[in-house]
């Protein structure tokens, strides 16, 4: 796999984050493909569009989050490529000040399209969780979130 491919993968997966964080559904459009399909624990949604939904519930669900992308290990065959993504997300809760935090390993497929890398599927596993209690500083929930 050459340096390129692994850092647009990477990127992809950054985009994913930050468009979570920030309930920006454009980041999302950028990188998934249309035919996407999004699993986790209880849930499997498919469709670029209908997974557009998944940024409506984060703002109903929590605060706010923040998602942190550490390694992207992939495999590149031709114009896909397959991994996994470690990722790190913070969930603020909304009745109380703590964060739900989650260890998560994607299972992630990429297609190349039109010279761009695309999630054809993530699969969300997440390893462990934690709830811990936090301070809030004013207006930090809420600021650059889209809302």
């Amino acid at each position: 796999m050459s340096g390129a491919d692994h850092a647009a993968l990477r990127h992809c997966a950054e985009l994913y984050a930050v468009g979570a964080d920030r309930r920006d559904k454009d980041l999302w459009r950028a990188v998934l493909a249309d035919d996407c399909v999004i699993e986790g624990p209880g849930f499997s949604v498919a469709g670029c569009e209908a997974n557009l939904g998944s940024i409506d519930l984060l703002g109903q669900m929590f605060r706010a989050t923040q998602h942190k992308v550490h390694q992207v290990v992939a495999a590149i065959d031709g114009d896909t490529a397959t991994g996994e993504t470690y990722c790190t997300a913070d969930h603020l809760l909304n009745d109380q000040d703590a964060v739900l935090s989650w260890a998560i390993r994607y299972q992630d497929s990429w297609r190349r399209e039109a010279g761009e890398w695309r999630f054809i599927r993530r699969q969300l596993v997440v390893d462990w969780e934690e709830v811990r209690p936090v301070t809030v500083k004013s207006g930090a929930a809420s600021e650059g979130t889209g809302q």
